[in-house]
């Protein structure tokens, strides 16, 4: 890790290195070999450790999770810091590299995504710090000759019953390390909590902002080259010819190799390595992919949604009901294929030797890419070391199972003999597919003669994203995908009658969870559906979802709350407003969007969001991530979409694949419910609620109902 450029600036060599003494707390590794680490110097680069202590007292956490934009270097450091009664100031946080004993709490393998990384790690991040704290103590008490009973600690420092027994974290540093961690330790009450719960400042936030902080972009190692890689036109095609001679005579390229993904042409820098990529003849083997398009897919679609499908959920007898039914509200949706489109490019970089394998990846899958860091370098997993770097952004892009960007480095490095940074361009990561994948939706719901929801019938067709993967191995014997049924399945609104049925399409276009998963469109189609009810019943939208939610008190207090902040019912003359609640990653989140509409021009006034995600971490993280999230879902909803020509993906870069620029975004506020459920995820619910939100407000404002997405705005004016 230490050959990450400029990585002194995290704090993390100093604090060891130059001072000699560190306490290193890890699971599954004798305490032995750590105080033996510990004494040497070297403790602070060695990853077995959730955290290390200099002898000047600052600490540093490994953060099991990656560091992608959502705090969670911040939220598992507070964790950590709180049960340790460390001094906040003296913390600082890295990203862990792939080990073991970094592995996520309930997949078993080292993985972010899912919302899940708080949460999972929540009691496990307490422990380590009430174990370190209970060391740390010990150490004192035999320092001290004092009963570890009488010992207290605050703001990094143990305190004896005299004056002047006070001992700095740091001082006790190597002694702890020398004694085996108990078995057991007792954790604070929530009462006593002075960082959980409380705003705190992103402990990676300066670096960011100054642009010292380093990603996968950033990673500089003797000797390195770069790479851009050139893949086939279209998905499934495979390379018959390469020319590379007038790559080869440019200034600064030194090797263009071909390689499982394509050809790529590695150089000096990045320049030379782009002018010799676009330089190559290529002749390509299309395959059958080179009749695919967008149209083709409807058609595909739509055929399969003729058909009856894999149950996914059924209660009641909603063929009789839907026959009985002389108008149910009926919608034909369209959602398009998705790129996640982070701001930092796939990149990876990597060091394949006769020894063994490095990487340095901005990755949300680090077992998964050493895993096939291996199998391409043809050695043993142990052979391959991983470093996590920052990541800028990664909305599941960068948790794949089939580890692309990570493979073709290694790919590339093996093949010239030496580091290989491999960046994709911005239209290459636009073009580069893993997709959210292109779905339609039928619905019908049935209303009794009070305009009361009877019986919903529901059928999904895409692709299956879990098939395949290592994930997935029900699919195969249900025939349903349960990613891109969630949302439907566990439909909340009081309806006695429920058929969801899946129906998987196949494509050659390689799909993947975009930041929502299956909620990105099913939260639009519930959310669209039940304000038509709503409409069709003459009721306010907000107190016809709190009638039919009575089973469900936790989204009737987030709808009683959203309702007061966000001045509901009380917009001003030319302004219309539209709701929409989800439940999704454990949390619910509602939202209310504010807009005005003259002709097919929107504007986006003002978006009110609450949350309740359970017991909180850090208030200002859970803020951010909604705020994030629904700019993400309104973005979505406006303009992004990924098309398809010749089998070609016709975007390649933000002109024609625009996302929500600050000018068009509304002004957002976020308020929390601390309910004191189960504690949930943020990252990702703030996206689902916000596009049916906005729908339902144009709804209001133009009297349409708009299936297909992104918006057509222009047809709102005919």
């Amino acid at each position: 890790m230490n050959d990450i450029i400029n990585l002194s600036r995290r704090g993390f060599l100093q604090g060891s290195a130059a001072l000699g003494g560190a306490l290193v707390l890890g699971f599954h590794l004798s305490s032995q070999a750590w105080a033996e680490k510990a004494t040497t110097g070297s403790a602070a680069v060695d990853l077995n450790a959730f955290l290390s202590i200099a002898a000047d007292g600052a600490i540093t956490v490994h953060a099991k999770h990656s560091e992608m934009g959502q705090g969670i270097l911040t939220s598992l450091a507070m964790i950590i810091a709180e049960e340790m009664d460390a001094d906040w100031d003296k913390i600082t946080a890295v990203p862990g590299d792939a080990r073991p004993e970094f592995a996520h709490a309930q997949w078993g393998i080292q993985a972010t995504g899912g919302s899940t990384s708080t949460y999972t790690s929540y009691e496990q991040m307490r422990k380590v710090g009430a174990t370190a704290r209970a060391m740390l103590v010990a150490a004192a008490a035999a320092r001290s000759g004092v009963d570890a009973a009488s010992l207290k600690t605050v703001d990094g420092a143990v305190i004896g019953p005299e004056a002047g027994q006070r001992w700095n974290y740091g001082e006790l540093a190597v002694e702890a390390a020398k004694l085996s961690p108990p078995a057991d330790v007792a954790l604070k009450d929530r009462q006593q909590f002075k960082l959980i719960g409380k705003s705190q400042h992103r402990l990676d936030g300066r670096a960011k902002v100054n642009g010292t902080a380093g990603f996968g972009i950033d990673v500089q190692v003797p000797g390195l080259l770069t790479a851009v890689i050139v893949r086939s036109p279209v998905f499934g095609g495979k390379l018959k010819k390469l020319d590379g001679d007038a790559a080869r005579a440019m200034k600064g390229v030194r090797h263009v190799v071909e390689v499982p993904s394509g050809a790529a042409v590695v150089a000096d820098h990045y320049w030379a390595a782009k002018q010799g990529a676009e330089a190559l003849k290529l002749e390509w083997d299309l395959g059958a992919g080179a009749d695919f398009s967008t149209e083709s897919q409807a058609r595909d679609l739509d055929q399969l949604l003729a058909g009856e499908g894999a149950e996914a959920k059924r209660v009641g007898d909603v063929a009789a009901v839907m026959g009985e039914s002389k108008d149910p509200i009926a919608g034909e949706f369209d959602f398009p294929y998705l790129a996640h489109a982070p701001m930092e490019p796939m990149n990876a970089t990597a060091d394949v030797r006769a020894d063994g394998v490095t990487v340095w990846a901005p990755t949300q899958f680090q077992t998964f890419d050493q895993m096939a860091a291996a199998k391409v370098a043809g050695v043993t997993p142990d052979k391959v070391v991983l470093h996590t770097t920052l990541l800028g952004g990664g909305f599941g892009r960068r948790a794949n199972p089939a580890s692309d960007f990570v493979s073709e480095a290694v790919a590339v490095s093996k093949a010239v003999g030496a580091p290989v940074k491999v960046i994709w361009t911005r239209e290459d990561d636009t073009r580069g597919g893993y997709y959210r994948p292109r779905t339609r939706v039928s619905a019908q719901l049935a209303l009794d003669s009070d305009k009361q929801p009877q019986a919903l019938r529901v059928k999904i067709a895409n692709q299956s994203i879990m098939e395949g993967t290592p994930f997935g191995a029900e699919i195969a014997k249900t025939g349903v995908d349960p990613s891109q049924v969630e949302g439907l399945d566990n439909w909340p609104y009081a309806t006695p009658n429920l058929l969801v049925s899946y129906h998987k399409a196949s494509a050659a276009v390689p799909v993947l969870w975009w930041r929502s998963v299956g909620h990105t469109f099913s939260a639009y189609v519930k959310e669209t559906l039940i304000d038509e009810a709503a409409e069709r019943a003459g009721a306010d939208p907000i107190d016809y979802r709190i009638k039919l939610l009575e089973a469900h008190p936790r989204q009737v207090a987030l709808l009683q709350k959203l309702k007061a902040e966000s001045g509901w019912g009380k917009a001003p003359k030319g302004r219309f407003q539209g709701v929409a609640i989800h439940e999704s990653f454990n949390s619910l989140v509602g939202e209310v969007l504010e807009i005005s509409l003259e002709g097919s021009t929107l504007t986006l006034h003002r978006l009110t969001a609450v949350v309740d995600c359970g017991n909180v971490v850090n208030p200002d993280t859970v803020k951010a991530q909604i705020m994030g999230g629904s700019l993400m879902g309104l973005s979505a909803a406006l303009g992004e979409a990924i098309t398809f020509k010749d089998g070609r993906v016709v975007q390649s870069n933000f002109h024609d694949y625009p996302v929500l620029r600050l000018p068009q975004s509304p002004a957002v506020a976020v308020h929390i419910i601390e309910s004191g459920a189960a504690m949930g995820g943020v990252g990702e619910p703030g996206t689902p609620p916000a596009a049916p939100a906005l729908a339902n407000a144009i709804a209001k404002a133009s009297g349409k109902r708009l299936r297909v997405l992104p918006l057509d705005l222009t047809s709102l004016a005919s």
